[in-house]
């Protein structure tokens, strides 16, 4: 192969660290389609906290002086330092984190370094990387969730009492508080939250010291690693431990509906946006405009992130179909779960983040929102629960108002238009007080079930929000 494509050492064998066996070098071509240095390196304070608990460890347990730990321990720190300040030398040859770390660490104290991977493997290690790191992003994302919640309830105090239309297959429907859509929302991304909170508790349990698989022979405590890294438990199967990566699944999982929630509101806010609807005003500087057309304002934060989704979903689908074929326990194969994993977290966290600050200066357009609650026969079912209440089977006054407005369409009005000889014709049960009924403000406050949209409902569903939300305590 030539001195280019093997790395030798004096003997002629492999320089790698696990290289014991092996009589000849890595190609180089190898080296670089196996290395995942060039994103795993992210993990680099995770992979530092985990070696600095276990040195603890064994150093409790007589697998390590107080010297070497002390040396352990500075080397370490010195190490993050370098790669915080943006000195340190990633190496591709040294393929991962974690081997970087480890060499960089031999060199700099000897001995020491090369005792601390006693009674532990790469499997178990790059296992509790990704779930530290994950935990933390969960905490990160729940944040970011909360901060979108509060933007949506600062709207539906600012536009309390407003009206928009409701809709069902995008045709008008029923009119609705703007306030009621906005907690909507709320709730939705309030289902976010307690999913990464519940997630959060299946990631927050230590697999260090299942070792390569099979546990280690070494005394150690691996309850003392979890509580010094502060989790909740150990994993109870060391095959199991360095296999699973369901965790990462169900993170992936959780950030997809995120995505998707996100997406349903961003495509909201490109059509209410639009001309033919003008429910709302983004902000200048959360758009651009046309390399050709002079008049154009486009919602690209909106469309983008609808487009993002895409990735977001594509990143689950591609953990899950990494998983379906492997057997126990760890394959090479799952060096292939974090890109998708960090690509969700950078893809979902931007995306929370900007959503909060456009809702933060979105302005609704209230006039054009309750001309458009005016028609589309928006009242027809509280028509029929007028009748409801006058005794009328509902499939009766179902039909009733149908037929009522077939009349509508064919005299080219509104409900609110007709008199009550016009609606004599079809019921003898309504009477004058059936006008209180067809105003939008009075189908609104109508919608008295727990959860409803009139305006008590809203306003006791909005207090409670603020205060689980910290606006008001």
């Amino acid at each position: 192969m030539g001195n280019k494509v093997m790395s030798k050492d004096k003997k002629g064998g492999s320089k790698k660290l696990w290289g014991g066996r092996f009589a000849g070098a890595t190609a180089a071509s190898v080296e670089a389609f196996t290395a995942s240095i060039h994103y795993d390196s992210r993990l680099y304070k995770y992979d530092i906290a985990g070696s600095r608990a276990h040195a603890t460890m064994l150093a409790d347990h007589g697998l390590l002086s107080r010297e070497e730990l002390e040396a352990i321990v500075a080397g370490l720190m010195a190490i993050e330092a370098e790669i915080e300040a943006g000195t340190f030398a990633f190496r591709q040859d040294l393929e991962d984190i974690h081997m970087n770390i480890e060499k960089a660490l031999v060199d700099r104290i000897g001995a020491a370094g090369a005792r601390l991977h006693s009674a532990r493997s790469r499997n178990d290690q790059v296992a509790l990387d990704l779930r530290l790191y994950l935990r933390d992003e969960c905490d990160r994302l729940v944040e970011l969730l909360d901060a979108v919640r509060r933007a949506f309830v600062v709207l539906a105090r600012k536009y309390l009492g407003q009206v928009m239309p409701g809709y069902t297959h995008l045709q008008r429907a029923q009119p609705v508080l703007i306030s009621h859509h906005m907690l909507a929302y709320y709730e939705m991304f309030g289902r976010d939250r307690e999913r990464l909170v519940d997630c959060r508790k299946r990631i927050n349990i230590m697999p260090l010291g299942a070792a390569a698989l099979a546990g280690t022979g070494l005394p150690i405590d691996r309850q003392q690693v979890a509580d010094l890294l502060g989790f909740a438990a150990i994993t109870a199967n060391s095959m199991d431990s360095t296999g699973d990566r369901d965790f990462a699944i169900e993170f992936v999982s959780c950030c997809t509906l995120i995505q998707l929630h996100l997406s349903r509101l961003s495509e909201e806010l490109v059509l209410w946006s639009s001309q033919e609807f003008s429910f709302v005003d983004i902000a200048d500087r959360f758009c651009t405009g046309s390399s050709i057309m002079p008049q154009k304002k486009n919602p690209d934060i909106p469309e983008l992130i609808r487009g993002k989704t895409g990735r977001v979903v594509g990143s689950l689908m591609t953990l899950c179909t990494l998983l379906k074929g492997l057997p126990l326990t760890y394959n090479r194969d799952l060096q292939e779960d974090k890109e998708p994993v960090f690509d969700t977290v950078d893809t979902v966290s931007a995306s929370l983040a900007i959503t909060a600050e456009l809702l933060a200066n979105l302005v609704f357009n209230t006039g054009r929102m309750e001309e458009a609650t005016r028609t589309g026969f928006m009242t027809a079912t509280d028509l029929a629960d007028y009748l409801v209440l006058k005794n009328v089977p509902f499939r009766e006054a179902h039909g009733i108002v149908g037929r009522v407005v077939a009349f509508c369409i064919e005299k080219g009005c509104e409900l609110i238009d007709l008199t009550l000889e016009d609606m004599g014709q079809f019921s003898a049960v309504i009477g004058k007080d059936v006008f209180e009924v067809l105003s939008v403000q009075g189908s609104v406050n109508s919608r008295i079930s727990a959860g409803g949209t009139a305006l008590q409902r809203v306003e006791e569903a909005l207090d409670l929000a603020e205060y689980n939300i910290g606006i008001r305590l």
